[in-house]
């Protein structure tokens, strides 16, 4: 070192070290900072619009809002409805999902993995019309016997108190087929966590003795646990919002019940907003928007909670 030289700390030796700015770079830089600020003023904005458009029913009397009892025993069973079928959709649609994606990844042969991944995949690409007819013409049939086998045995338990639908369309059907749509949501984050799982992880479990479900349970699912979360939520953001399979295959007669088998069942507010709209004035569009605002808060919430968790996930090398 030469007499009288300046010694530079590391950190300002690594900035002078650095290659100026390409304009390319700074054009990119730009360009995903405003897709970033894009993002959230449209998240804004359709917030305020949500309000604005909400405001006159949340404070208008409640002999003007529609049904009897005012806005919010007009969205309560709705937001019932949403949430059960969302939640029974996702109870069926997760073990499933994780089930395949471990078979995928560490089960099945290379070319019936990667068959069956594209076939998992194709079914988010299905519109959700076409899933409701095939609720409706299929699957509604089908669940009539099982569900009249429901009442005579399992009557005494509150989802299955009855009496059973002749024609199938329960809240029961619904969340079946909102499991399916949800299934290649859950099924491709799972599948790709489960891939990235350090293979020294899963060689060290072998190479101790364990079995390949032992390495699984030991290694493959802890790694993965935290996606696994995120990824249910994440699916059940997109059921929370489903409109027209819903539609299609619920029979509505309002009110709040945890029966699944019966034809009197809540509605859901986005199959709600899509039936009413169309034919609604004044205070009672006003009402619908009120819903839809409710709406878009649980699922911003759900989706936030979902980045929350994977956030949280610490990140795993084969060193650690």
């Amino acid at each position: 070192m030469r007499k009288g030289s300046t010694v530079l700390p590391s950190t300002e030796r690594t900035r002078s070290r650095r290659a100026p700015q390409r304009p390319g770079d700074r054009v990119f830089s730009g360009l995903s900072t405003g897709a970033g600020v894009l993002i959230l003023v449209v998240l804004a904005g359709v917030a305020a619009f949500l309000v604005a458009e909400a405001w006159p029913a949340l404070i208008a009397p409640a002999d003007e809002v529609p049904g009897p009892d005012g806005i919010v025993l007009y969205i309560w069973p709705l937001l019932f409805g949403t949430l059960l079928a969302a939640f029974l959709a996702l109870l069926i649609a997760a073990p499933l999902a994780v089930a395949i994606a471990l078979f995928i990844t560490h089960y099945a042969p290379r070319r019936i993995a990667q068959a069956l991944g594209y076939i998992i995949d194709l079914l988010a690409a299905i519109p959700s019309i076409i899933y409701g007819l095939w609720g409706i013409q299929v699957l509604a049939p089908l669940t009539v016997e099982p569900a009249g086998w429901l009442e005579e045995n399992l009557g005494f338990i509150p989802l299955f108190a009855g009496p059973a639908s002749t024609t199938g369309r329960t809240m029961l059907v619904a969340a079946l087929v909102l499991a399916v749509m949800i299934l290649p949501i859950v099924s491709a984050v799972v599948r790709e966590a489960f891939r990235q799982t350090p293979r020294l992880h899963e060689e060290a479990s072998l190479a101790l003795g364990a079995t390949r479900w032992e390495m699984i349970r030991m290694a493959v699912l802890p790694f993965g646990r935290s996606s696994i979360i995120g990824a249910s939520m994440l699916g059940l953001g997109r059921a929370l919002g489903e409109t027209m399979a819903v539609a299609i295959v619920l029979s509505v007669s309002g009110g709040v019940t945890f029966n699944l088998i019966s034809s009197g069942n809540p509605g859901t507010i986005a199959a709600n907003i899509a039936l009413e709209f169309p034919e609604s004035t004044g205070i009672a569009v006003n009402t619908l928007i009120a819903s839809g605002l409710v709406l878009f808060a649980v699922t911003l919430l759900v989706n936030m909670a979902a980045r929350a968790v994977i956030n949280r996930r610490r990140e795993f090398s084969g060193a650690n």
